[in-house]
């Protein structure tokens, strides 16, 4: 069995470096764009590539009527009441 050597595994990694920025570089020249510079690295950009670019301004928090409040209330009150009644009535088929 043929192994390769590690000087054939380096030349082998700079070949698919070189392939992969030939690969941006044509998709640029095709799609338009500029030429991004990739890492190397598959998946998901470091939390540095995030942090470069600007933040978005703030949302406001939004907050409930007192109406919408109190339905909300009043809907996980019912159904805490079914299940209680579900619960008491398991309970008393059992004991």
């Amino acid at each position: 069995m043929n192994l390769p050597t590690p000087e054939s595994l380096k030349r082998a990694v700079e070949i698919v470096g070189k392939i992969e920025s030939l690969k941006a570089e044509l998709t640029a020249l095709l799609y338009g764009g500029k030429v991004a510079k990739t890492s190397g690295k598959r998946g998901r950009p470091a939390k540095a590539d995030k942090a470069a670019k600007a933040p978005k301004a703030a949302k406001p928090k939004r907050q409930l009527s007192d109406e919408a409040r109190a339905r909300i209330i009043a809907a996980q009150k019912k159904r805490w009441a079914k299940v209680k009644k579900a619960a008491k009535k398991e309970a008393a088929t059992e004991g």
